[in-house]
């Protein structure tokens, strides 16, 4: 019993391994694509017909351009925790030429600017209303975030936001042909960061702060995978151990045995 239990958990630790070898490979895979792909031309955001396909696989952090108006009196705000601390994301829909509406997320704004961003704030015309000139926006093509934050469920109620839900955010503020996915305003900036902090620019000096999307693919997958594989050699070393402690033991039974005088028949 001992040894099939043995073989059992060497077995299913080898496939474990494996596993997470080939998961290793589809992560470096994705993170191969996703890089490409963020880097390449704009196009215009998926109409209509396409959204049923939109997909993380397809489409996720793809680079996009839209154009339309501010909707500016439908703006949500989300928390945030970014490397410029805690703040907001200002999510304001883009009304476009063919009815319909696209989620975007114009950047980051810390908690002091909390106020001048709410819906129906006079701070800056185009979030006033509905009667702002038509602006194009540029950036990565994001999948909602369902459901709320860590511990932390949307309350659309007491407008308290803890992620980008797309369907939550278009039902709550009406959006009746609200696209299935939202823009993260602004392209990734080649330049180090470094660079970036020595030489601001004027859209990053101002609010909302754009071009903050991080992307990052945790892979662990490699540890993960030696770790099980480790476990696989112990179980085969402790096998070898008890197995060896076994034949010695036999053996020194049978000697013992031999060197036993058999009492007279």
């Amino acid at each position: 019993m001992l040894i099939l239990v043995g073989i059992a958990l060497f077995l299913g630790f080898v496939a474990l391994g494996t596993w997470q070898v080939q998961r290793r490979a589809w992560k470096l895979a994705l993170i191969e694509r996703v890089d490409q792909r963020v880097h390449s031309t704009p196009v215009p955001i998926p109409g209509p017909a396409e959204w049923p396909r939109v997909d993380a696989a397809g489409y996720e952090y793809l680079p996009v351009t839209a154009t339309g108006r501010w909707l500016g009196d439908k703006t949500v705000l989300a928390q945030a925790t970014t490397e410029l601390g805690a703040g907001f994301w200002v999510m304001t829909p883009l009304q476009q030429p063919d009815g319909t509406q696209v989620l975007v997320n114009r950047g980051f704004v810390p908690q002091e600017q909390r106020a001048r961003w709410l819906p129906g704030a006079q701070a800056n015309a185009d979030t006033a209303g509905r009667t702002a000139t038509p602006v194009t926006v540029q950036g990565l093509l994001r999948l909602g975030e369902p459901r709320g934050g860590f511990l932390r469920a949307n309350d659309p109620a007491q407008q308290r936001w803890y992620s980008r839900d797309v369907a939550a955010i278009a039902a709550d503020r009406q959006l009746a042909q609200a696209a299935p996915f939202f823009i993260d305003a602004g392209l990734p900036d080649p330049r180090a960061p470094a660079a970036q902090a020595a030489a601001p620019t004027a859209a990053q000096a101002a609010w909302p702060r754009a071009g903050m999307t991080v992307i990052r693919f945790p892979n662990s997958h490699l540890v993960y995978a030696l770790t099980w594989y480790g476990l696989a050699l112990m179980v085969a070393g402790a096998g070898w151990y008890v197995a060896r402690y076994e034949f010695r033991l036999r053996a020194a039974d049978r000697a013992l045995s031999r060197s036993t005088p058999q009492p007279p028949r």
